[in-house]
């Protein structure tokens, strides 16, 4: 059985009722540009709305994360990946979920106690120790490491929030040592999220009409748990594009896994519906494209997207269940890439002129945008 419906079946056979997983775009008049955690679609039904489901729910939900754009390229930070959810929509509390965490990862998964640690919000100035999830571990037996700023969770500066609680496996060899905060081979798996506040804008907590339970598991970073990896970009659900990209491109290992992350995503997103563009989503994809493009161009301009065989289009893409969209996928991203290749050539005669042979000004960075349609990063990478 994959793990996704593992996860399923244990939550509904305690009850929940599964959703199906929503796109990267978010509902209508939600002010994100994408959909970044699997309780992102709930925001309503968290803050007291009734949900038509009841009010245990469990799902799978792709999401996507631009803060996570600089660390893409290391082990375990993808742009779009999936998240398992839990949900308590003012029913059970945090004993419960913890305990529930524990068994689906210890009997059903095969985690090893030993291997595990976990964090527990440990107080501050406006919401005191969280004492029941402190106890709930202790009966449990697993070491326990208290903060503050790592164990709250918010999904921006104003909204729902509370404490959490974290579940850490050991990833690295031999015996565990050390704590999450202390040694990164501790990598964060599950996160339990008391969600029973809303932060107002003047930073003031109010309590939820109910107290929540929302949890997030990363299929990709538990697949790589599992499996054993030491990267998500090893486990078997990358297989494809770890064994295409090599043959058609030599790149280091950083810059392999940020081409193979990035192509990845910009066909997920196209699939759920947006195109390259100047402005919000669209540019979102557009970065993801030309930051590929630049990669692949710094030691060999002859590489083309053209190249990428329809197997990687077909994996992806039926995965995130948009195989239909396959050619007009394809042709986006090849499109892209045409006027990617058209605005370098651009810039390269523009910038040739004499007025630029000197240190740009921040003048010029404007001129050459506002005029010219040159971003500042682009003239930077052209000039540098």
């Amino acid at each position: 059985m994959t793990i996704d419906r593992n996860f399923i079946d244990f939550f509904t056979q305690r009850g929940h009722i599964p959703t199906t997983g929503s796109s990267l775009i978010p509902r209508p008049g939600d002010p994100v540009l994408f959909t970044t955690s699997g309780m992102h679609p709930l925001t309503p039904y968290l803050e007291g709305d009734p949900h038509p489901l009841g009010r245990r729910l469990v799902g799978v939900q792709r999401c996507l994360r631009t803060t996570d754009l600089d660390e893409v390229g290391d082990p375990t930070h993808l742009t779009v990946f999936e998240m398992l959810g839990s949900w308590s929509l003012g029913d059970y509390g945090s004993e419960q979920t913890l305990r529930w965490g524990y068994e689906l990862l210890t009997q059903r998964l095969g985690v090893e106690p030993g291997r595990m640690y976990v964090t527990v919000f440990g107080g501050d100035d406006q919401v005191p120790l969280d004492q029941e999830s402190l106890r709930t571990w202790q009966d449990l037996g697993l070491p326990i490491e208290l903060t503050t700023d790592d164990n709250w969770w918010s999904n921006g500066p104003t909204g729902p929030c509370g404490p959490d609680s974290e579940i850490f496996v050991w990833t690295g060899d031999g015996s565990p040592e050390g704590t999450p905060t202390t040694d990164d081979r501790w990598v964060e798996v599950w996160n339990h999220v008391m969600m029973r506040y809303r932060r107002l804008d003047d930073g003031s907590l109010e309590p939820l009409q109910q107290q929540n339970i929302d949890t997030g598991l990363g299929l990709e970073r538990l697949s790589m748990l599992l499996e054993g990896k030491k990267s998500v970009y090893d486990i078997e659900l990358f297989e494809p594009w770890r064994r295409i990209v090599p043959e058609l491109w030599k790149l280091d290992e950083e810059h392999e896994r940020i081409v193979i992350d990035h192509l990845r995503s910009s066909m997920v997103i196209i699939g759920d519906g947006v195109h390259p563009s100047n402005t919000g989503r669209g540019y979102v994809l557009r970065r993801l494209i030309r930051r590929v493009l630049t990669l692949l161009w710094r030691s060999d301009d002859n590489r083309t997207l053209s190249d990428l065989p329809m197997e990687l289009f077909e994996h992806t893409l039926e995965h995130f269940h948009q195989g239909e969209l396959r050619s007009l996928v394809r042709r986006i991203l090849i499109d892209e890439e045409i006027r990617f290749s058209n605005l370098l050539d651009r810039g390269r005669r523009i910038l040739s002129h004499e007025r630029f042979q000197k240190t740009l000004d921040d003048g010029d960075f404007e001129y050459l945008h506002e005029t010219h349609g040159l971003p500042r990063d682009l003239v930077r990478s052209l000039v540098g």
